[in-house]
């Protein structure tokens, strides 16, 4: 495979559960990781689905790590959906709410508030994420004021996402109830959608093409990476195995079992 495309990279985008983590267990070297980013003068930043936590929870858990960002250096499906809903609404205002703190938060900060199941005021949106403390009664709420032509937006689609016991269920089942409860389907803001794809790309100041994006799920961070014309590399260390691989109709351009593995390669193979 040509891989004169290298030379003339600029950013590098990382996906992070999955790839540079497992709950709290880091998966490789990540000092080691930066400082080969670093070598070669490329920007960096982290890129995650998840909705749950704030990006100043990631940057510290980074420095648990020996690694250390600036907050522009991450974002996840949370800004990006209220980055959207400001966009939208520039007043802010009301949303029906189905998600963590990490979604709350990102909310709060563009000047939205939460609408409380008991009210029966009208939201501008139901926006739904991952959610460990689902009931029935959120889900009746939700999909009430969606098939009252109330907009319905999630903030990632995936259906697992990895811990060191194994997969656990995702955002995806989260939307995928309300779906099923409201007969809509959701405005993804995540991956494998465009929004924060762009939204990274501008931080980096960095081209599609002049960008690798590092992922370890298939249908969200390479076919997200495919669909922005970037650069796309999957790492073996989360929720893709091989044989998945080996199903998958377009390949990303680099393949490695592990990060630090993927970038000691593409650094000395070049």
């Amino acid at each position: 495979m040509d891989k004169r495309w290298i030379n003339e990279l600029e950013g590098i985008i990382l996906d992070m559960d999955g790839v540079l983590w497992k709950g709290s267990q880091p998966l490789v070297d990540l000092p080691a990781v930066f400082s080969l980013i670093e070598e070669r003068g490329w920007n960096v930043l982290g890129m995650t689905n998840n909705s749950t936590r704030t990006p100043t929870h990631y940057l510290s858990k980074l420095d648990s790590f020996g690694v250390e960002l600036e907050n522009w250096q991450v974002i996840n499906s949370s800004e990006t959906t209220a980055y959207y809903l400001k966009k939208k609404f520039p007043q802010g205002g009301g949303v029906y709410m189905i998600g963590e703190r990490g979604l709350r938060t990102a909310l709060k900060d563009q000047g939205f508030f939460l609408v409380e199941e008991r009210e029966k005021r009208e939201p501008l949106a139901v926006v739904a994420g991952m959610d460990r403390n689902l009931t029935y009664k959120k889900i009746e709420k939700a999909a009430r004021f969606i098939r009252e032509g109330i907009p319905f937006l999630g903030t990632n689609p995936d259906k697992t996402y990895p811990t060191p016991e194994g997969l656990a269920p995702g955002a995806g089942v989260v939307l995928a109830a309300i779906e099923a409860a409201s007969g809509v389907h959701p405005l993804v803001m995540g991956k494998p959608q465009q929004r924060m794809y762009k939204v990274a790309l501008d931080r980096l100041s960095c081209s599609p093409e002049k960008s690798l994006v590092v992922g370890d799920r298939l249908e969200t961070d390479i076919l997200g990476a495919q669909n922005a014309g970037c650069r796309s590399a999957l790492v073996l260390s989360g929720v893709t195995s091989k044989e998945d691989l080996r199903n998958w109709k377009r390949a990303p351009d680099l393949v490695g079992e592990d990060v630090l593995t993927l970038f000691t390669s593409l650094l000395h193979d070049e």
